[in-house]
């Protein structure tokens, strides 16, 4: 006989067995994943998060994800949307086990689709539409999308950035954001509804609107003007350099419209948004100083006095520096000779050999981590030369990528200020400045990886991702021996003309990683500093009680990604489960 549940609405509940079966008639059964093996690789993230699902669910259409959706609704699941599983603060899987129903988990890379609309000036993307997809596809036409390389490098999905208010690295373009989405919602009654707010004529009928998008059939009678496909007041709030709060973070209610800024509170089903064109010949400078006040000086006179904005100023630390040329090799090797398109791969298949190497008793923790980073000491040196002696030399290091326009000025410039400062510069050549920003973004992976090969002395990451107030001068952190004291080593790291720092601390064995995270956040919280700048509180950061808001009203049943922010991840936002869909309670 088989065992039936009880929904958590209180009516008979749908038989788990008949459940899985509903979901293989929609996606067809290999894309219905129900072991705990072949459901690893999506249940536990990149860097943080893990917990039980009954069910991966991989749609390949948008009508097959609506139906999915819809079935969740009416069995009283949890749902949590995930494209590439690459954020850093566990936003896109569980959290522990700690749930009160089941959890289906979709994966979104199958539904990969991007369209062009006015000769690229905008697009519409699905929800698997990754970032390297993206900014391969604009490159023929001479056009980007709002981030390039960074997070795109390990394959982040287009549709994350926004659901997040991913930051990026470029200066002139602000967080992702677009108040032109078309998604699904459910209300207070508990129903799935789908709001059309693309801009793009399309239908009523939900299934036929979600196969036009889906392909293309629309033309551009179809498309009009609808709200903003960027964050465009971001350049004047970049250069407001005296001003006491942070340029850009998570919980600035400003970037919050719907689909941008929802954290899997929504089920986005396409957004649209602006491109932007493509520098011709930018330069790169690359600059190192042991004074931190003569790098904040360099901030402040480009933000204020030149007509035009760098594109990106890189910063990185000495010690992340070492770090990143000694476990992020590989991952640089990689980008710098087969591209970034890659890189989904390498990580799929390196889940799977983890998830083999787990039913081996006797090998050890992390295998693939300890053989990938001794087959990286084999690898030649990928740091320039030019770019390693300034490592030698200097404490801290800036990367300034201006376009052709501003090269002249910036040298200048950059020529006075070091005829009266300690530091120093040079411009890269082509090769020298992608290699330099490919080196700094190796950084944030290199955490992991010193993670696994030293777990023996090593007990986790803190990784901190932290918005200073633009007037800050006095932005390099400086901890209390207490606290520095259970650390083994720090990485400093960030788009230092935002200032928006990521800040990775490896914490001695022997101390609880969360206590020591406890530790630090009111000393940032003296400072003035916002955190998360970029991404997503997830289920690292409590959520401020606005935010906590905004996530009620946009799922007040609580039913998509709970438990985001460390809220509530009860249904209806409550203790224990109750009948009905009050979001009052």
């Amino acid at each position: 006989m088989k065992h039936t549940q009880r929904s958590d609405r209180g009516e008979p509940g749908i038989d788990s067995l008949d459940f899985i079966a509903d979901l293989r008639k929609i996606v067809g059964r290999r894309h219905v994943l129900t072991r705990p093996a072949s459901t690893y690789r999506y249940r536990r993230g990149y860097r943080f998060g893990a917990g039980a699902v009954q069910a991966v669910v991989r749609p390949g259409s948008l009508v097959e994800l609506w139906r999915v959706a819809q079935a969740c609704t009416r069995a009283g699941k949890i749902v949590i949307m995930q494209a590439a599983n690459t954020g850093l603060t566990g936003g896109s899987t569980p959290d522990g086990n700690d749930y009160d129903r089941d959890i289906v988990l979709i994966g979104t890379l199958r539904l990969s689709g991007i369209h062009l609309i006015d000769q690229g000036r905008q697009v519409v993307c699905l929800p698997g539409a990754t970032l390297n997809v993206l900014e391969t596809l604009l490159s023929r036409i001479g056009r980007e999308p709002h981030s390039v390389i960074g997070s795109s490098c390990i394959g982040a999905s287009v549709l994350g950035g926004i659901s997040n208010n991913s930051g990026g690295a470029l200066i002139q373009r602000g967080p992702a954001f677009t108040e032109m989405a078309l998604f699904g919602r459910v209300g207070i009654d508990g129903r799935l509804q789908l709001v059309n707010h693309l801009g793009i004529e399309l239908g009523e009928e939900p299934e036929l609107v979600l196969s036009r998008v889906e392909k293309g059939e629309f033309t551009a009678q179809d498309v009009r003007a609808a709200g903003k496909g960027h964050d465009a007041d971001y350049a004047r709030r970049i250069r407001d350099v005296d001003a006491d709060t942070p340029a850009r973070f998570n919980a600035d209610a400003a970037r919050w419209f719907e689909a941008a800024g929802c954290a899997g509170k929504l089920i986005v089903f396409a957004v649209r948004l602006d491109t932007f064109e493509k520098q011709k010949d930018p330069a790169v400078f690359y600059i190192g100083t042991n004074e931190t006040d003569e790098l904040e000086r360099i901030r402040r006179d480009i933000l204020t006095t030149f007509d035009e904005l760098p594109i990106a100023g890189e910063y990185i630390h000495r010690e992340a520096f070492d770090i990143a040329e000694t476990y992020g090799k590989d991952t640089f090797a990689m980008i710098r000779y087969f591209g970034t398109r890659r890189l989904p791969l390498f990580f799929a298949l390196k889940a799977r050999f983890d998830i083999i190497a787990q039913r081996v008793p006797f090998l050890p923790t992390h295998l693939s981590d300890r053989l990938l980073q001794a087959v990286s000491r084999l690898l030649p040196q990928q740091v320039a030369p030019r770019v390693r002696e300034y490592r030698d030399r200097f404490e801290h290091h800036l990367m300034l990528k201006v376009s052709s326009n501003m090269r002249s000025s910036a040298e200048q410039y950059l020529k006075e200020f070091f005829t009266h400062n300690s530091g120093d510069f040079f411009q890269c050549s082509n090769d020298e400045g992608a290699r330099a920003f490919l080196h700094r973004f190796a950084a944030a992976g290199a955490a992991v990886r010193y993670r696994a090969v030293h777990s023996d002395t090593v007990e986790d990451i803190v990784a901190l991702d932290i918005a200073l107030r633009r007037n800050d001068r006095a932005w390099f952190e400086k901890l209390p021996a207490e606290i520095e004291n259970k650390i083994t080593l720090k990485l400093y790291y960030g788009h230092f003309f935002c200032h928006v720092m990521h800040q990775d601390y490896a914490v001695r064995k022997g101390y609880d990683a969360m206590a020591v995270e406890h530790e630090m956040l009111p000393l940032l919280d003296q400072r003035g500093a916002r955190y998360p700048a970029e991404h997503n509180f997830g289920h690292l950061y409590e959520a401020p009680s606005a935010m906590l808001a905004h996530y009620r009203e946009l799922d007040p049943c609580n039913c998509f990604n709970p438990g985001i922010g460390k809220a509530a991840k009860k249904r209806n936002w409550v203790a224990e489960s109750v009948e009905g869909c009050d979001a009052s309670r």
